[in-house]
């Protein structure tokens, strides 16, 4: 588990935010192409250069059909397997924040990664948890305990 990860975090919810969106949209499209139908006008004869009349013929494409809907699942199937994968990442980097023995710097590296709050804003809610403290904390007294705690890991 290293820094990356962390710092990828909310780059990866918002990536699978995206990959769910993407594959109801082809799920949305996969049910589609079974009210799939094609219509045509053919004439019946011919009297001289006129045609006795016109018929409309309906149908389904099937092969086009088959070869969508076969391209859409295995784009289903690949989108699915890469959100899995960053599941897990998201998993692996929630474990080791959770693994992190100080409480406080536990509820900052959450604030900051999970929920995605600037230095700014990590220190206003650090305030407002723990409210009796003597030093408040402020933008760069969170974000210096943070990059101290990485460097004595590193």
């Amino acid at each position: 588990m290293d820094k990356s990860v962390l710092i990828e975090y909310a780059d990866m919810k918002e990536e699978i935010r995206d990959l769910r969106r993407r594959i109801e949209k082809d799920r949305r499209e996969l049910d589609g192409l079974n009210e799939m139908v094609v219509s045509d006008s053919v004439t019946c004869g011919k009297k001289g250069r006129k045609p006795i009349r016109t018929v409309r013929i309906q149908g389904k494409p099937t092969k086009a059909i088959e070869r969508k809907q076969k391209a859409l699942e295995g784009n289903i199937a690949r989108r699915e397997h890469m959100e899995a994968e960053l599941l897990e990442l998201q998993g692996q980097a929630e474990e080791y924040i959770e693994g992190i023995r100080r409480s406080e710097l536990r509820i900052m590296f959450r604030l900051y990664y999970i929920d995605d709050l600037t230095w700014y804003q990590v220190a206003i809610e650090m305030n407002r948890i723990f409210p009796k403290r003597r030093i408040k904390y402020t933008e760069d007294g969170c974000r210096m305990r943070h990059n101290r705690f990485l460097e004595k890991i590193e």
